[in-house]
């Protein structure tokens, strides 16, 4: 028996020629949100929809607390999905989306109203109550959507893509909801994303995915800090990744030129170091240091601004935390720039 709450072993799915799946092993904790990460095609949906049952893999099985449920239909699962667009029924007030579910389950009337009026105070739908779906805002939809879906108690709650519909602003408040809801529920939590900020701020485990495969699994940390390879590295975030050479026993960045000390491993190919890890510095007079680039492109974003450097005709990014006040930045486009960084921002791998 698995001793994990969800065990997916060696799934398999393909949709004609199209390999969608390719022996896929995962295993998700209890009580965690986990987040299923890649682009288009890459076969994050694939795998949901078999979690759900609404498609059967061509090989493999899925464990839920030990028990095989890869045969069982949708209905019978101790599961539910919350879909993109919320599947809100228009005809329908708020009360009657949320109990449309459990009148199939044959609970009581006081039961049914107990468990609604729970859910409405927990998500605080209240006052809402008489609203039909139309009249309410996409936040609101939202939380009717995760209502109907959290008052049949599920063990395991899947949301496919829930937070695409929503504007930004209401977005990164629906994150940190969604987060206190999990908490105070302990409900597992499988979540589908493409958005990567998304996936890294809601989740406590997390993995990405390409062409049907498991690239890598771990904590959002673990995920931007130390990427396998070079498609996770610029997959999540903005990556500036170097060639490395071992030349006469010192372990050099080729493209800068620049020596990293205190390495014991010495076996890596490629290094990476992101764009917030490098401190840029405007040069007023002709500088020996040669540390030296020009500022070829600027991005102000109001937190931040986005400078790309080009040294030995090679370019990379630093981000630049905008802390003072000013009415103008303070570095402009072709000026001479110093970089630095620290040797413990730079993560070695091979590729």
């Amino acid at each position: 028996m698995s001793n994990s709450f969800l065990e997916i072993i060696d799934v398999t799915k393909r949709f004609g020629d199209i390999l969608a799946l390719d022996r896929v092993n995962l295993k998700i904790e209890k009580s965690e949100i986990f987040s299923l990460l890649g682009s288009s095609g890459c076969g994050k949906s694939t795998l949901l929809r078999i979690i759900a049952g609404f498609e059967k893999p061509d090989q493999g099985k899925i464990l839920l607390e030990g028990n095989d449920i890869t045969n069982l239909p949708p209905y019978i699962r101790p599961l539910n999905i919350m879909f993109q667009n919320y599947a809100l029924f228009p005809h329908l007030n708020v009360t009657n989306n949320i109990k449309f579910g459990l009148k199939e389950e044959n609970f009581s009337k006081q039961e049914i109203n107990n468990r609604v009026n729970e859910i409405l105070n927990l998500l605080e739908l209240n006052g809402l109550e008489e609203r039909k779906v139309n009249e309410i805002s996409g936040g609101q939809q939202q939380r009717v959507a995760l209502a109907r879906c959290l008052v049949k108690k599920p063990k395991l709650l899947l949301l496919d893509e829930p937070l695409a519909a929503l504007d930004k602003q209401l977005r990164i408040q629906t994150q940190f909801e969604l987060v206190n809801l999990q908490n105070k529920l302990g409900i597992t939590f499988i979540i589908v994303t493409h958005d990567q900020e998304e996936a890294i701020s809601l989740s406590d485990r997390m993995t990405i995915m390409q062409n049907g495969e498991i690239l890598q699994v771990g904590n959002p940390v673990e995920i931007y800090e130390k990427p396998k390879n070079t498609y996770i590295a610029n997959f999540i975030g903005t990556a500036n990744i170097f060639n490395i050479l071992n030349k006469d026993n010192q372990i050099i960045i080729e493209e800068l030129n620049y020596e990293i000390k205190n390495i014991n491993n010495k076996n890596f190919n490629k290094c990476l170091i992101r764009p917030e890890k490098i401190d840029i510095k405007k040069i007023e007079n002709q500088s020996d240091n040669s540390n030296v680039g020009i500022v070829k492109e600027i991005a102000y974003l109001g937190s931040y601004t986005k400078y790309l450097i080009e040294v030995n005709g090679i370019q990379f990014y630093s981000f630049m935390q905008n802390s003072l006040v000013s009415d103008n930045l303070q570095i402009k486009w072709d000026d001479k720039v110093e970089f630095k960084f620290n040797d413990s921002s730079i993560f070695l791998f091979n590729d």
